[in-house]
């Protein structure tokens, strides 16, 4: 690891100025350098012990955010760093983590350096890093100063894993620094171990992102005796693809209802002309209207979605037919919904290839597979019962990552 740290630095003192002056040209902004580079200002946590979790990105950070809330309030007396390697994730971790976060930050450049320059100033107790972070000179130095290191929600791709393989005798080193490697499924422990991770130090934990839980509400919109459709979370774009959807099957299929909740309140007068300019009828939820009375209500309220979703058929998750990257396809399948995405998903691409793998979920590329994809759900009565029991059976099998992990720090505490 010596030789790493000797390499590392030099390529990047060599080929940094050079990633800089692009990204600056580009117009993509070089977030967070002082902390990337080791300099945080930390807050004077005293003698406490410090829990550090660290995303890389969006989806990592989401994914955490359960688990630092279940560690804030299971162990009080413990302070919380969150750290991100990307600037969206440091602006997700701000907003997600502002009330249960102690201090949030930039994960440092792997050089040695900026890593010890970190762990000089963070002092953590113990780190968990999500996914598929593995930074070499960060968990050895970790591993000199005592300090358990842990990848949680491990998962590896199987494009990434074909290109570890191939330096599997330098993983094999690196992980010898790691304390244990949690991974989502066989398949991801499989590969961790493939790569060099010790068997011993490699066990299953299942997927934090499945922690969702079902809330215990009752909900009238006049949907008794109806199939409802929800759109969830659309976007601009997305809107035109489901109408006009659910306009050419709703002659084939007349007991289907559609629920439309636009991610953006701002866009409901907009989604009206639209459904107007179709000739669809429509309400409103917050003038209280039901299906009893119209085709199509407009989710024109704010946190109200992740409830609806216990009365719908299947869901259609937005943000998929553009380049946000879809948005969380688990707040209906916890009610045993199946669900269909465009193709925009990295967000929650490890979640849609999980549902993806049986017929709890499925991807579409176009306009056209989506209206396929529905009318299959509304033709077939076996597939659609399947497609529900898949819903339960993927949730079975990934419950209590959250569990998991807390007995984990009990253990190293």
């Amino acid at each position: 690891m010596f030789l790493y740290g000797i390499l590392s630095t030099i390529v990047f003192i060599i080929g940094m100025p050079f990633v800089f002056a692009v990204r600056k040209i580009i117009g993509k902004p070089n977030a967070g350098l002082k902390a990337k580079f080791g300099f945080v200002e930390t807050p004077d946590f005293g003698e406490e012990d410090i829990i550090m979790l660290h995303g890389v990105s969006v989806g990592e950070v989401i994914a955490l955010e359960n688990l630092g809330k279940k560690i804030k309030t299971t162990f009080p007396h413990k302070k919380l760093v969150i750290t991100t390697g990307t600037k969206t994730g440091q602006e997700i971790a701000q907003k997600k983590y502002a009330d249960i976060a102690d201090f949030i930050t930039y994960f440092p450049f792997d050089i040695p350096f900026c890593v010890n320059k970190f762990l000089d100033r963070v002092k953590p107790s113990m780190v968990f890093i999500a996914e598929t972070e593995i930074w070499p000179y960060f968990a050895y130095a970790c591993s000199e100063r005592s300090i358990p290191v842990s990848i949680i929600n491990g998962r590896i791709s199987d494009s990434t894993f074909k290109s570890y393989e191939k330096v599997k005798f330098f993983f094999k080193e690196v992980f010898k620094n790691f304390t244990a490697v949690y991974t989502q499924s066989e398949d991801d422990k499989r590969k961790y171990i493939a790569i060099g991770a010790a068997p011993d130090k490699v066990e299953v934990m299942g997927n934090l992102k499945f922690d969702v839980k079902r809330q215990d509400v009752s909900i009238d919109i006049g949907q008794k005796g109806f199939r409802v459709i929800i759109a969830g979370s659309t976007h601009s774009g997305e809107d035109e693809i489901i109408l006009n959807t659910f306009k050419e099957l709703k002659q084939k299929y007349p007991d289907i209802k559609l629920l439309l909740a636009p991610r953006h309140p701002k866009r409901v007068p907009d989604i009206e002309n639209l459904i107007k300019s179709l000739k669809l009828d429509y309400g409103l939820r917050s003038k209280d209207d039901k299906f009893t009375q119209y085709d199509i209500i407009v989710l024109d309220t704010l946190g109200e979605l992740g409830k609806m979703y216990s009365i719908c058929h299947f869901a259609f998750i937005g943000g998929s037919f553009n380049k946000t990257g879809g948005h969380n396809p688990l707040e209906a399948a916890v009610y045993d919904k199946p669900t269909i995405t465009g193709p925009s998903i990295h967000n929650f691409k490890d979640i849609y290839w999980t549902l993806d793998k049986t017929d709890a979920g499925k991807i579409v590329s176009t306009p056209d597979e989506l209206k396929n994809y529905i009318n299959k759900l509304l033709s077939d009565k076996e597939f659609y019962t399947k497609a529900c029991e898949d819903c339960k059976n993927v949730f079975e099998a990934q419950k209590g990552a959250l569990d998991f992990v807390i007995d984990r720090i009990n253990e190293l505490s």
